[in-house]
């Protein structure tokens, strides 16, 4: 097999090769079968056995309770915006959002549509570079909900705590860090990630929803965008996106075999470790988003001189270093370092780095 590449792109994003090559040896005929797990129909024993063990082995591996659903859809993160106030929002009802950065803002315009949205608070006035406290929110007294996302993707700002929000039900859009560290599950009302992060390919999401709050959607709501629909039908009122769950599955048990979330904690505290050091300890490298608030997930950083952005990207594509360009709204560089990058690449681009500011710094 030809040499793989370290990959740092935001999504869709690395898989483990470990998961790769079990596909590619499996894409022609499936477990003796004849055929590929593409072609299976969704209701087939074999395809059922698939999804059961992709549910089970993402259940053992977050803790999930036994009082919640976990479902499989397609539209991805995104459509969870419109989803979820179709689903828990009630007409006359107020939800409760906080804004970190392009995401959460996407997901509070799209709410809008549907409902009375207060947003409780902003990082607008620290620049995006931190996370206001909950001192400083304003919420609701009877918010139906309160949303945030847990890691901005593209600003680099993440939630290193738990909102405390009494019997109000927490939503939180994981999409960019699930699986990368352990949380409690049960402190949640709704957990919600498109899987091209640290899950699988893109086309799927993956939806974390307490029972309790199933049943709730308004008449208006599409069949395909109710949530109990979804869980009374396991994820299948319509064909679901079968190769993504699949592929999901064995990332699963990727992950379980290196030792579940809490082995990849401690590989991913490692990585993001090495590479905010050592910018750092750069006068040539900068992150602005303040200590605190750093994501483990997606690191933005800048040259000192823009003028040379596009000879580092260069120079890193030559040395199989991908996707580190920064997003068109912010600009600079991006490393995201989920679960299937390892230590190794985050060692290579830091490398390089030096190497570069010797040779331009």
């Amino acid at each position: 097999m030809s040499k793989r590449a370290h990959n740092f792109c935001a999504g869709p994003a690395a898989l483990p090769t470990a998961v790769l090559q079990r596909a590619q040896a499996e894409m022609l005929d499936w477990q003796g079968r004849g055929l590929s797990v593409m072609e299976m129909s969704h209701r087939s024993d074999e395809y059922v056995a698939i999804a059961e063990k992709a549910e089970q082995d993402l259940r053992d591996l977050m803790a999930i309770p036994s009082d919640y659903k976990v479902l499989f859809l397609q539209g991805g993160a995104s459509q969870q915006f419109a989803e979820i106030p179709l689903n828990l929002l009630p007409e006359d009802g107020t939800a409760d959002y906080i804004e970190t950065g392009i995401w959460s803002k996407k997901a509070i315009e799209e709410a809008r549509r549907y409902g009375s949205v207060n947003v409780a608070a902003s990082a607008k006035g620290y620049d995006y570079f931190a996370i206001p406290g909950q001192n400083e929110w304003q919420l609701s007294k009877d918010a139906a909900y309160l949303h945030y996302a847990s890691n901005e993707t593209i600003g680099g700002l993440q939630f290193d705590w738990v909102p405390q929000t009494g019997d109000v039900p927490l939503v939180v859009d994981m999409s960019s860090d699930i699986l990368s560290r352990p949380v409690d599950v049960s402190q949640f009302g709704l957990i919600y990630a498109g899987a091209q992060k640290n899950i699988g390919p893109s086309g799927l999401v993956v939806v974390i929803v307490r029972e309790d709050l199933l049943g709730r959607a308004r008449s208006v709501c599409p069949t395909m965008l109710n949530y109990k629909i979804a869980a009374d039908n396991g994820s299948m009122y319509n064909t679901p996106a079968t190769y993504s769950w699949y592929l999901s599955g064995l990332v699963f048990e990727w992950l379980k075999e290196q030792g579940g979330v809490a082995a990849m904690e401690q590989r991913n505290r490692a990585k993001k470790d090495l590479l905010y050091t050592f910018i750092d300890g750069s006068d040539f490298y900068t992150n602005p988003i303040q200590t605190g608030s750093r994501s483990w997930m997606n690191v933005p950083f800048r040259l000192a001189d823009e003028k040379l952005d596009k000879t580092f990207l260069a120079g890193a594509d030559a040395r199989g270093l991908l996707n580190l360009k920064g997003h068109r709204s912010v600009g600079g560089m991006r490393a995201s370092i989920y679960n299937a990058t390892g230590l190794d690449a985050v060692e290579a681009l830091v490398a390089y780095m030096a190497e570069f500011e010797k040779e331009h710094g």
